[in-house]
């Protein structure tokens, strides 16, 4: 999921995703030929984006930009109900997991007119936004990929060094090291390592991993970096396939691995997590996981922790050779129903422009889609004292690492409802793996319809 994690909050059905809560500061209704309304969600990304309406509305003379932040159940449900009403706004942020969807109902604006080009951005992001007709919908704004957060006290006090933690393995077999260190992290109420003789897996006080729930069918912050370092695709071809391929014995064995840590006591049970309270990084928060898979957009929030020093190592090395992580990323899209389709689209074509973006990035809280806004976003977080190596270093190093987009297919919002109590029946109710056989049938079905 890009999944976008916003600090201490919920997600829908679809994905595992912090609901930030906002306000809105404008209303969507009320678009005219001399007003734009732009909806987004993130609270944290509103100041650098009223910053972009004051200068693009320098740049148009009679264009005001009326930005509306709300949270992101909020978002989702409003824009739905404003497709319908024909109260959605002229422009609104768009997520990769939604896209199929509307494009297939055809609520979007093509965008081909924009002259967006692939070069222009960090790879692969303006190409996820083509839709199975040839037209563009959305124009890239940012990116994301995930590593592995850990508080540091808690390493150096099992002996674990930065340089160790960023050249971890891991095998579905028995782990590799990367098993070995999280059980090592793993202290019960007796002060036993997950790895001392008498440890007791079910008196955990510190667990060497938080755990992200089931990761619904996608599990960007979960189990992903691992089906992904196996070599795993989530579908046929990288954009708009035809068969999920859950049945995948690969996939099934990095799933019974994966979830079997529970089984050992180094991650909590499904049990322990909750989507709106207790999510990764509120269980690393409250000092009872050391380490958690995170994504980006939640480097500030584990940075401002009070009394942890914060760090991030890579994605552990799988079975290929290579460490993986999703990379996912947002665009700005046009409704079709916009009643200011000129004006919304020289707003996107600015908001996907260098001159935005780059004053995004220096806001330091996400990572701009242009190389230029990524430099700028880097930059700023290195003043706040952050390193942001840890995300950063794999989009570079395509020798060691691979990157991946977020399934991209049709009936995204019915494949997310089938794998969800699938992959929680498996984490939480100890289902064997090869459930998913039949899962991915139903999926699949409904697919090729």
């Amino acid at each position: 999921m890009r999944i976008r994690l916003r600090p201490l909050v919920a997600a829908t059905g679809a994905l595992a995703l912090s609901l930030v809560s906002g306000c809105a500061q404008g209303g969507a209704a009320g678009s005219s030929a001399n007003t734009v309304t732009y909806w987004l969600w993130d609270a944290n990304q509103l100041p650098a984006y009223q910053a972009c309406a004051k200068g693009f509305e320098k740049e148009n003379p009679g264009l005001k930009v009326k930005i509306t932040q709300l949270g992101w159940s909020d978002y989702w449900t409003k824009l739905t109900a404003g497709f319908i009403a024909g109260t959605a706004p002229d422009v609104f942020t768009d997520h990769i997991q939604n896209f199929g969807q509307f494009a297939d109902l055809k609520v979007l604006e093509p965008l081909d007119d924009l002259g967006i080009r692939d070069s222009d951005y960090q790879t692969g992001l303006a190409a996820n936004w083509i839709g199975q007709d040839g037209h563009r919908y959305g124009a890239p704004k940012d990116w994301d990929t995930v590593a592995l957060f850990y508080n540091s006290k808690m390493t150096e006090e099992a002996g674990l060094t930065a340089d160790q933690l960023n050249s971890l393995s891991w095998n579905p077999k028995d782990g590799g090291t990367f098993e070995k260190a999280i059980a090592h992290l793993t202290v019960d109420r007796n002060g036993k390592r997950g790895d001392e003789a008498g440890f007791d897996k079910n008196k955990v006080k510190v667990y060497g991993m938080a755990t992200g729930g089931g990761g619904f069918g996608d599990g960007q912050t979960q189990w992903s970096p691992f089906t992904g370092s196996a070599g795993w695709n989530y579908l046929n071809k990288p954009r708009w396939g035809t068969k999920y391929q859950y049945d995948s014995k690969t996939f099934q064995s990095v799933v019974k691995w994966y979830f079997g840590l529970a089984k050992k006591g180094y991650m909590p049970p499904l049990s322990d997590y909750n989507i709106q309270s207790n999510q990764q990084n509120t269980q690393i928060a409250a000092g009872k996981a050391a380490t958690a898979f995170d994504g980006a957009w939640m480097i500030s929030t584990y940075a401002g922790f009070k009394g942890k020093d914060m760090r991030t190592a890579l994605t552990p090395v799988g079975p290929t050779g290579k460490r993986a992580t999703m990379m996912n990323g947002l665009a700005d899209s046009v409704t079709k129903a916009s009643k200011n389709k000129a004006g919304a689209k020289k707003w996107v074509a600015y908001l996907a422009s260098d001159k935005c973006q780059t004053a995004v990035g220096r806001y330091g809280v996400v990572f701009p889609a242009t190389p230029a806004g990524t430099e700028a976003a880097v930059a700023a977080y290195r003043k706040k004292g952050i390193d942001v190596s840890s995300f950063t270093e794999p989009v570079a190093d395509k020798q060691h690492a691979r990157t991946f987009s977020y399934p991209i297919a049709s009936y995204s919002a019915d494949m997310t409802a089938l794998m969800q109590p699938a992959m929680e029946d498996i984490y939480g109710n100890g289902k064997p793996v090869s459930s998913l056989d039949q899962t991915n049938d139903q999926i699949n079905l409904i697919l090729s319809q």
